[in-house]
């Protein structure tokens, strides 16, 4: 599962790495700690062109009753994608990339839960592969949801975690937002874990486990705590 990560670059690099011209977010600030049902930055193609926008994090489906089902969908199973109603057809419609530069998971460990942050060994952005979708409400207002596709744990997560989120390499990221492109069996082939060598894990500030704290401080190197 993937329940908080971080997005700490500036809003021109965001748009500098997926040449996008202009956004619709207003009011940006770095994330330190992102969590479900917040906004959170991601990125679209409209058909011509990448789009940067905000996503509220919890895919509520087109058909949904109610808003309230986001928050148990925050990820996506990347092996049972084309058997979820509320998936299998926004694989060719509806895909996205939610940007990251890091993302947080707790680790077993002497009997408590130790918070590590997860991270590109370059500490470069990385695309987190997602899905959307459109749900209306009885009055007609639109809410864009968004949810993060997780696969198996490579060897780094597997010390951590049973699953992580996909992470796609740079060439795949194109390929995974055209819209154009609805080749859905190759598609999925992208749906795998991303190389543990080029990965590094960290323990991180027992902070993150509250949504409230946000701050710098988060994603600084602690000790491990001991049993």
């Amino acid at each position: 599962m993937c329940g908080r990560y971080t997005i700490t670059v500036s809003l021109e690099e965001l748009m500098l790495w997926y040449l996008i011209e202009d956004t619709t977010i207003v009011h940006y600030a770095p994330k330190y700690n992102a969590a479900p049902m917040q906004s959170i930055p991601a990125v679209i193609h409209d058909g011509k062109q990448n789009r940067l926008g905000e996503l509220r994090w919890g895919l509520v489906p087109s058909w949904a009753k109610e808003d309230k089902i986001g928050s148990k969908m925050i990820n996506a199973r990347s092996e049972s994608l084309q058997d979820k109603p509320a998936f299998r057809n926004l694989i060719s419609t509806r895909r996205c990339i939610i940007p990251a530069d890091g993302f947080y998971e707790w680790k077993q460990q002497n009997g408590r839960k130790q918070p590590m942050r997860i991270t590109l060994k370059s500490g470069e952005l990385f695309s987190m592969a997602g899905l959307y979708d459109i749900w209306m409400d009885a009055s007609g207002n639109r809410l864009s949801t968004c949810t993060i596709i997780t696969t198996g744990a490579n060897s780094l997560m597997a010390d951590i975690h049973d699953r992580m989120p996909v992470i796609l390499s740079r060439e795949a990221e194109s390929e995974w937002l055209d819209r154009n492109n609805r080749q859905v069996p190759d598609l999925m082939k992208l749906l795998r874990p991303y190389a543990a060598e080029q990965m590094r894990a960290y323990p991180v500030s027992s902070a993150v486990g509250n949504v409230r704290n946000d701050a710098k401080e988060l994603v600084d190197e602690v000790k491990e705590s001991a049993g």
